[in-house]
C-alpha cells in the first residue's frame, strides 16, 4: 500500500461529499505531474484528504483508492470545463482514479500544524509555493499523520 495526499477545495467537493457519496471520480486533474502520480496509484492506496483554498488548509481524512488508471471521461466534453480538444478517446491524456470514503477525521490537521511538524523534503504540502493536487507520502510521514489525526 502507497499514501498519497490529494487536494480539494471543500466548497467544490470536500470530504463531506465524499462521506454522503461514499465514491467519486477524481476527475479535472490538468497537471502532468500530478497525472503522473494518479497513474501511479494502485487499489488500496490511502489518500490523505486535504482542504485547500480555505481557512485553515489541511488534512481532514482519508480516502482509498478504489478503482485505478480510469480515464478522466471530461476530457472529451467539449461543455466540460476540463475539455482538452488534443485528447481523443483512442489517445487519452488524462487518467484518474475513483477514491472511496474511509472517515473524517475528528480535528482536522492544519497547514500550520504540518509546517511544525514536517520538514519541506518530507511533506511536500508544506513546500513553499507547492500548488500540486496529487501528490506522495512517505510511510513514515503518513504513519505520524495518521497518529496525529488519531490523537486529536
Amino acid at each position: 500500500m502507497t499514501y498519497w495526499l490529494m487536494k480539494s477545495e471543500p466548497d467544490v467537493y470536500g470530504i463531506h461529499d465524499l462521506a454522503r457519496d461514499q465514491t467519486e471520480l477524481w476527475d479535472g486533474v490538468r497537471n502532468y505531474q500530478a497525472r503522473n502520480f494518479l497513474t501511479r496509484m494502485a487499489v488500496g492506496d490511502l489518500a490523505f484528504f486535504y482542504h485547500s483554498n480555505t481557512k485553515p488548509p489541511g488534512i481532514v481524512g482519508l480516502a482509498k483508492i478504489v478503482e485505478a488508471n480510469v480515464v478522466d471521461p471530461t476530457q472529451f466534453d467539449p461543455a466540460h470545463t476540463y475539455y482538452d480538444p488534443k485528447s481523443s478517446p483512442e489517445k487519452p491524456r488524462w487518467r484518474t482514479v475513483v477514491v472511496g470514503y474511509v472517515e473524517t477525521f475528528a480535528t482536522g490537521i492544519t497547514l500550520d500544524q504540518l509546517k511544525d511538524t514536517f520538514a519541506p523534503e518530507d511533506l511536500w504540502v508544506v513546500r513553499r509555493g507547492n500548488r500540486l493536487s496529487v501528490m506522495p507520502v512517505a510511510d513514515a510521514v503518513a504513519e505520524r499523520i495518521l497518529a496525529m489525526a488519531r490523537s486529536a
